[in-house]
């Protein structure tokens, strides 16, 4: 099933985990309406803008999964209203300054060798956060760094 025309359900939903460890990663169609929204209005304007692939390395996350990968208990993964991407030879922090300045979008965070973005048809906080890993934890900024 295709969400957009250059995002499919099945890379939105793919995890390397959830193959693994036999994890049903299957979305709800609420949270298949919520993929649609965030690839509509975050990943496909990105992708025009830079004229490249984006790369979804985590998207929707089933409970299971969730708590498989250590995710937030409230992670926005879990509704189908984030995505971490990257953009082959886009820097994350450039990929990140251009979603704050130019999309409405609920989050925006720099992880790292990642950036998390999350997407809510009815709340566009415009939070932008930077993440610290120590020990496996994650602390949180405001800005980017």
């Amino acid at each position: 099933m295709t969400l957009t025309d250059h995002f499919s359900l099945a890379e939105m939903t793919f995890s390397q985990t959830a193959l693994c460890k036999g994890i049903d990663n299957r979305a709800p169609a609420d949270a298949v309406a919520a993929m649609r929204a965030l690839c509509t209005h975050v990943l496909e304007p990105i992708r025009a803008h830079f004229g490249r692939p984006v790369r979804v390395s985590s998207g929707y996350r089933s409970a299971a999964l969730n708590r498989a990968v250590g995710g937030s208990a409230s992670s926005q993964h879990c509704l189908g209203e984030a995505a971490d991407i990257t953009v082959p030879g886009v820097d994350n922090l450039r990929l990140a300054k251009w979603i704050r300045d130019n999309l409405t979008f609920d989050q925006v965070i720099m992880e790292g060798g990642w950036v998390h973005v999350s997407f809510r048809v009815d709340r566009a906080r415009k939070s932008v956060l930077t993440a610290t890993f120590v020990g496996g934890k994650a602390s949180y900024s405001q800005g980017l760094a």
